[in-house]
């Protein structure tokens, strides 16, 4: 029997560290929180200083008893959960259950999952520190009160199964209120004029656009009258350089990443949602069985609000660097970065616990999204210790009469850290980059045309996963780690919809927000959270009391309370109508809202309870029994498609159809298929389609050689 128990959170993380401490250590896992606030009742005692009521989760008895009997044995016990405020709390309750003395030096923290710091956390445990256990606990009960307090009155008012959170809503209410911007917005109509230009003698052409008048003066062109007006007087002017403007553009690389910029960023360049981010993210912390080395953590603690990095790994990445980018992509020094607030310090950025396990190294071990994830870590971190891009910019204006163009273009005259990283874009366009012909003043250039464009100006657009987690972040809403359940929790509860990447409110979304925004204006205003968020930090920090706080924010609230339940009055939500009639009964179908998206139900329920899916036809026909084929979803929202002939057909396929595309060899649709590793190509929709044998041997063979 060992003498020590270590305790952690994840299964698979005690079986990375198991293998770091040798026989006298037995590591056990708590599979997450052990004690919570009851789900039936409010838990909190409101007339006894807000004193909270723990108990055994439901299910976790078994993981109870068992963490019991092997706490009686041993001689050291080591609470070795998450470096965090969860983790922080989680440890404390292990206290409580194991008759362990919460003064005592029992907890353990490991920044990287690494054999090195492993075993130097051991050697150096310290105290629980309560401090941040009181905030964990003053955010649950916060939470906890506000949710249990309004969800009633949503019930009660607009439909059963609503519910309010404290942060979620103020999330909620930032996208109705860009709902409400766009909604508003005025849109202005502008013309653009660019004229396509070449040296003389010359077929390479470039572009310069409209810049205004002859004396450097910007113009708009407001109208088409104005536009052809501008043309009119371009027809015989000749287009000659008037200015070059040469300058060098020092480029600087991004900082390694925080929770909050690997979110941002893994939804611009992988397309992950923040919650499959911070999953992920967690399975490379936890561990990941790597050939020839066994389960192995691969990344820092994936938490964080700091951008600081030790000085260890600032050392191993910079001679790696030297070795196989060479000595003119290392600067001088170790690039250092600031963070916006010094007290979120706590732990490194994120970056990988080795770096010298390049992505391509371990590529085999990693499932493709894992090692989606891991480049996006390593890349980052590694081009953060480089030297700067070097990149020239021209900038020439062109006379033509009376008005004059400009044209700007680029090129990389070093690229610096750009030659492994570039941060990914927001918005959608890339004009890329633009690398203009040797000109001289005064020189004429060749027309070949002048093109005139109808333009609008647009409004603010709606938050993606990635501007919303920024917004959220810029505000002071909530923290790093609690934004992809904010995200994940609005939607589920059928306030926000996601239409591939964009998020907006559904009807429902803004009907619960107007209520709250009416009702609870403190609960949904933006910087009374924000301040809350401050307060919390304040508990962390021991600045303050956490049932302080709680009693300052319950006194108004209670009273905010009391007059919403008084004013508050039902709200009925009208059921959108489909052109579906029910077989059953004959009414007209209406659509509602699921665990699994949309569905169509009667409205003449309770008596009939008929309802069927929604069916979106995918366009084509089955290559086997000539049916329409549907678009399905799985449990998880995965689409694919399927033979509306089932079961009588089976026919079905993950590859999505390529609308007017048809097989040479059998005429069937065309599907694209995606490989592991993000190629793609187009494929016959029929899997026994001669054409695809073929395909599928080539890549077969593409991928090994």
């Amino acid at each position: 029997m060992a003498d020590n128990l270590v305790i952690v959170e994840s299964p698979t993380k005690a079986g990375t560290i198991a293998k770091f401490l040798g026989r006298n250590y037995r590591v056990e896992a708590s599979v997450g929180h052990i004690r919570d606030l009851p789900k039936s009742t409010l838990g909190i005692d409101i007339e006894n200083d807000f004193e909270p009521k723990y108990m055994t989760i439901r299910g976790k008895a078994d993981v109870v008893k068992a963490l019991k009997k092997q706490a009686k044995t041993a001689k050291k016990i080591f609470l070795a959960t998450d470096p965090d405020r969860e983790g922080e709390a989680i440890s404390w309750h292990l206290t409580h259950l194991l008759g362990v003395d919460p003064d005592s030096i029992c907890r353990v923290t490991f920044n990287e999952i690494t054999e090195k710091t492993v075993k130097a956390s051991i050697k150096n445990p310290k105290k629980i520190d309560m401090d941040i256990v009181d905030a964990q606990q003053a955010r649950r009960i916060l939470d906890r009160i506000v949710g249990y307090k309004i969800s009633p009155l949503l019930w009660k008012n607009i439909r059963k199964g609503l519910s309010a959170g404290r942060v979620q809503s103020v999330a909620t209410r930032i996208i109705c209120d860009r709902e409400e911007e766009i909604d508003k917005f005025e849109s202005k109509e502008y013309w653009n004029i660019s004229a396509k230009l070449s040296k003389i003698g010359k077929k390479e052409s470039f572009t310069a656009k409209f810049y205004g008048l002859a004396a450097g003066k910007k113009m708009e062109v407001p109208d088409q009258e104005h536009s052809d007006n501008i043309l009119k007087a371009l027809e015989k002017a000749d287009f000659i350089v008037e200015n070059i403007k040469n300058s060098k553009k020092s480029r600087s690389p991004m900082p390694p990443f925080t929770t909050s910029t690997l979110q941002q960023e893994a939804s611009r360049k992988c397309n992950f949602q923040a919650r499959k981010t911070m999953q992920i993210a967690q399975q490379l912390y936890e561990g990941v069985d790597i050939k020839g080395k066994g389960t192995t953590g691969l990344v820092t603690y994936i938490r964080t609000d700091s951008v600081r990095l030790s000085e260890d790994a600032v050392d191993e990445i910079r001679t790696l660097i030297n070795t196989k980018y060479g000595k003119e992509f290392l600067p001088d020094k170790p690039r250092t970065y600031k963070n916006k607030n010094a007290s979120q310090d706590a732990h490194e950025a994120i970056r990988p616990s080795y770096p010298e396990l390049s992505p391509d190294v371990i590529k085999s071990s990693l499932t493709n999204d894992q090692y989606k994830l891991y480049k996006l870590i390593w890349e980052r971190f590694t081009s953060s210790q480089m030297t700067n891009a070097q990149i020239d910019v021209q900038t020439v204006d062109i006379m033509a009469g009376e008005y004059m163009f400009r044209a700007s273009g680029s090129k990389i005259d070093f690229p610096g850290f750009m030659k492994l990283y570039l941060e990914g874009k927001d918005d959608s366009e890339d004009e890329g980059e633009i690398i203009l012909p040797h000109l001289e003043v005064k020189e004429k250039l060749h027309k070949y045309s002048i093109d005139s464009k109808q333009m609008f100006t647009q409004p603010p657009p709606r938050y993606t996963e990635a501007t919303l987690v920024k917004t959220l972040e810029e505000k002071g809403i909530g923290r790093p780690s609690t934004y992809a359940t904010i995200i994940s929790t609005i939607v589920q509860r059928g306030y926000i919809e996601r239409e591939k990447k964009i998020l907006h409110p559904t009807e429902l979304g803004k009907i619960v927000n107007e209520l709250m925004m009416k009702n609870f204006e403190d609960i949904v205003d933006v910087q009374f959270t924000a301040n809350m968020e401050t307060e919390l930090d304040n508990v962390e920090e021991g600045k303050e009391k956490w049932k302080d706080v709680i009693a300052k924010f319950y006194k108004d609230f209670s009273q905010t309370l009391e007059t919403a339940e008084e004013n508050i009055g039902k709200i009925i939500i009208e059921d959108e109508v489909s052109d579906v009639q029910c077989e059953k009964c004959g009414k007209m179908m209406v659509i509602k809202n699921g665990s699994y998206g949309k569905f169509l139900a009667c409205p003449g329920f309770p008596d009939c309870r008929n309802t069927k899916n929604i069916i979106e036809e995918a366009g084509v026909d089955c290559p086997k029994c000539g049916k329409p084929v549907i678009v399905r979803k799985t449990k998880k929202m995965k689409q694919y498609i399927a033979c509306s002939g089932y079961p009588d057909c089976k026919y079905a396929n993950w590859d999505m159809p390529v609308k007017e595309s048809k097989c040479e060899t059998c005429g069937c649709f065309m599907v694209k298929h995606f490989f592991k590793g993000g190629k793609v190509y187009v494929k016959c929709g029929d899997p026994d389609c001669e054409t695809n044998k073929v395909e599928d041997n080539k890549e077969k063979k593409n991928e090994k050689g």
